[in-house]
């Protein structure tokens, strides 16, 4: 009945009420005071971001929380520590308070949303289980998301572009204010590779909070396996993630790295960093599913993200053939017009997923539609030619990872 009532709630479009969730908080004694938190924010590269600096904080023998969204297998996924997902048993036990308390709450205020519910599961079961940090990522923007209840210790925006505007605003610049809204009073701040607007836009307001601010190509580099910053060069790095935008993220992981360990008076084992970003995954971000022949699973859910993506396909050898699926809710045409411009050459085919408002036939304007995806992907296992690249909406991918995962077709 309770997993009923949480996915009820999902697909749900709405603007959050902060006031709400400090409301239930302070109810179960404010949790999200308890443990230290490193709150990420941005466009794209908020999930590998924090796959990179958790690996890198574990490899420091560090115990290491992770809130992440949306789950590319169980909604377990997105509550873990140590790269554990939360047990079956913790999350009914959690869910079934959560659950009372809306019961309280909706006497006030409207009935949580799914994410409003997962926030406050992953407060309580943190400090619970007592992690010496947590890594917590932004659901949506910043400024009015729900996680925006944190005092943390470092604040991080990893890229700021076009998305979700219609909740955060249709420019650059009033997305920037959004994900801005993150930025704490003298809290340190590490900034990905910004526009000038939006870079203009987080260092006036980190002046204003009087925060510390970090940036990559400033106050750090990374280039040919090479970091670099004020206090710390390393060279001769690999990453476990590929595409070049994963330097950015995995400079942007290190930066935060090593001021949270200056910051907590931690030694660094400096041998181990390397071993860290080499042995570093995440689902669903470039990941080869499967080697003969290749499958790549990328959740490029933007224009921005798919810009990234597109400079991948571009780098490689061997011919590539795209299976892109999205929301209808998202720019989706901008983004076919967009491959089609840039990979012209390049097979696209469309499809659809189950998930309310996903892209159906109508939607395909004039590309091959897939009917049956996954007997599309079992026909490219025995017949494909080149690398498949399945992309689109993170919840298509999880789809997708999930069926590799079901018949075991995973690399």
């Amino acid at each position: 009945m309770l997993i009923k009532w949480l996915n009820a709630k999902q697909g749900q479009t709405f603007r959050y009420k902060l006031e709400k969730i400090e409301y239930a908080l302070a109810q179960l004694g404010k949790p999200h005071l308890d443990i230290p938190v490193i709150h990420v924010a941005g466009t794209n590269g908020k999930g590998s971001t924090i796959a990179f600096l958790h690996q890198l904080l574990q490899s420091q023998g560090l115990r290491v929380g992770t809130f992440v969204s949306p789950h590319m297998v169980t909604v377990h996924d997105r509550i873990c520590i140590g790269g554990q997902p939360i047990s079956d048993e913790d999350f009914q036990r959690l869910l079934a308070q959560v659950y009372d308390l809306e019961q309280e709450v909706k006497t006030v205020y409207e009935p949580f949303r799914y994410f409003e519910v997962m926030v406050l599961m992953m407060f309580l079961y943190f400090r619970e289980q007592g992690p010496d940090l947590a890594l917590v990522e932004v659901g949506i923007g910043g400024l009015l998301d729900t996680t925006n209840v944190v005092t943390p210790v470092l604040s991080v925006i990893t890229s700021i572009g076009l998305d979700h505007q219609d909740l955060l605003g249709s420019s650059i610049g009033e997305i920037a204010e959004q994900k801005a809204g993150i930025i704490k009073e003298q809290v340190p701040l590490v900034l990905g590779p910004l526009s000038p607007e939006a870079t203009a836009i987080c260092r006036n307001r980190a002046a204003i909070k009087k925060a510390p601010l970090y940036q990559f190509g400033q106050e750090f580099t990374y280039k040919d396996g090479s970091f670099s910053s004020p206090n710390r060069d390393l060279s001769e790095l690999v990453l476990g993630l590929e595409g070049q935008h994963q330097e950015e993220n995995a400079a942007v992981a290190l930066q935060t790295f090593l001021l949270y360990m200056d910051q907590a008076q931690q030694e660094i084992v400096t041998d181990r960093i390397g071993l860290a970003l080499s042995e570093t995954r995440w689902a669903g971000r470039l990941e080869l599913i499967n080697t003969q022949p290749k499958i790549y699973l990328d959740g490029a859910h933007n224009v921005p993200a798919l810009e990234r993506l597109i400079e991948f396909v571009q780098s490689q050898q061997e011919p590539t053939t795209i299976l892109f699926s999205a929301l209808k809710r998202k720019d989706f045409q901008e983004m076919i017009a967009l491959l089609d411009k840039e990979l012209p050459a390049t097979p696209l085919f469309l499809t659809s997923f189950a998930y309310d408002g996903a892209l159906a036939e109508e939607d395909r304007q004039g590309h091959p539609y897939v009917a049956d995806y996954q007997q599309f992907i079992k026909n490219w296992q025995t017949d494909g030619q080149g690398t498949l690249l399945v992309t689109g909406s993170l919840y298509f991918i999880s789809e997708v990872r999930n069926f590799f995962r079901i018949n075991r077709y995973d690399a």
